[in-house]
């Protein structure tokens, strides 16, 4: 959980890794104020890993956030967040109903993404190219986030141990 009060309404975005403690951390926040990508993904496929699903998703899923930004909801955006696209169409939304946007960005050890990915049921698991990928992605789009728009950004360990 973060050190920072926000205020309400906000809308949060989670970027990290898979494996990287996005969904523990967003089960801070009620579970009716938490959308995740990946249940949008597995609504249109049936298929909670279906990439081909992404672009479906994304629209899916910015329904819902601008449906509860229009109410003033608190809305918790649990995704990897390394596609700079979903981040702007998130932020956009934000802006037009003038609700503050902040950013939570894992810092978990890829070490530990990895180990934590690999313990997934296989059907959860992704490959682990695809989590070294977002790892980077998540690294690389840190620096950028303020002047995207994000008022608040923080950086949080998402726990566990190396082992």
């Amino acid at each position: 959980m973060p050190d920072t009060v926000f205020p309400s309404p906000v809308l949060v975005v989670l970027l990290g890794a898979a494996g990287s403690g996005k969904s523990t951390t967003a089960a801070a926040w009620p579970p009716e104020s938490v959308l995740e990508l990946d249940t949008f993904r597995e609504l249109v496929s049936e298929y909670v890993l279906d990439q081909d699903a992404t672009e479906e998703a994304v629209f899916a899923l910015g329904t819902v956030v601008e449906s509860r930004l229009a109410r003033r909801l608190t809305t918790v955006v649990d995704a990897d967040h390394t596609d700079v696209a979903l981040r702007t169409k998130l932020l956009a939304i934000a802006e037009r109903y003038d609700v503050p946007a902040v950013a939570l960005v894992m810092t978990t050890p890829l070490r530990l993404c990895l180990d934590r990915n690999a313990r997934r049921p296989p059907f959860l698991q992704l490959a682990e190219e695809a989590v070294r990928a977002q790892y980077v992605q998540a690294l690389d789009a840190t620096p950028g986030l303020r002047a995207e728009g994000f008022e608040h950004i923080e950086a949080l360990f998402g726990g566990g141990t190396l082992g």
